[in-house]
């Protein structure tokens, strides 16, 4: 089992970047693969990216190809999501999770590990 935490929130600017961070405590990390969902104030929660136990398959969401990447270093223990040309449609609180799967699945209900989120903001 893994227990997930997330830095890397806040305000930015539209057109902005922000890198998220997922740090994941337990042995057996590169068992799992990772995914990073959000949610909105009165919106379901819903798939933003996900990368699978080796780091060579990666999903994204529609609305955030060509601009958000997904990438991991199992030996850190580490899932970043590097969001570029953020929007105020982004403003969401982001969640990574994992599930014991080799790859990401893009269900929320696939995952059964979560962290606590973390805020961002994208003003215009």
């Amino acid at each position: 089992q893994v227990q997930l935490a997330e830095s890397g929130g806040g305000l930015v600017q539209a057109g902005g970047s922000l890198r998220l961070s997922c740090v994941a405590s337990g042995r057996t990390f590169n068992a799992y693969s990772v995914g990073w969902f959000r949610q909105a104030p009165g919106k379901e929660r819903e798939f933003v990216a996900g990368i699978g136990w080796s780091g060579e398959n990666t999903v994204y969401a529609d609305s955030v190809k060509g601009r958000f990447s997904i990438s991991r270093d199992n030996a850190k223990k580490t899932v970043l999501l590097q969001m570029n040309s953020l929007n105020p449609e982004d403003t969401a609180v982001y969640y990574c999770a994992a599930q014991r799967w080799s790859r990401p699945g893009t269900d929320n209900q696939q995952y059964d590990t979560w962290g606590q989120g973390t805020q961002v903001t994208v003003s215009s």
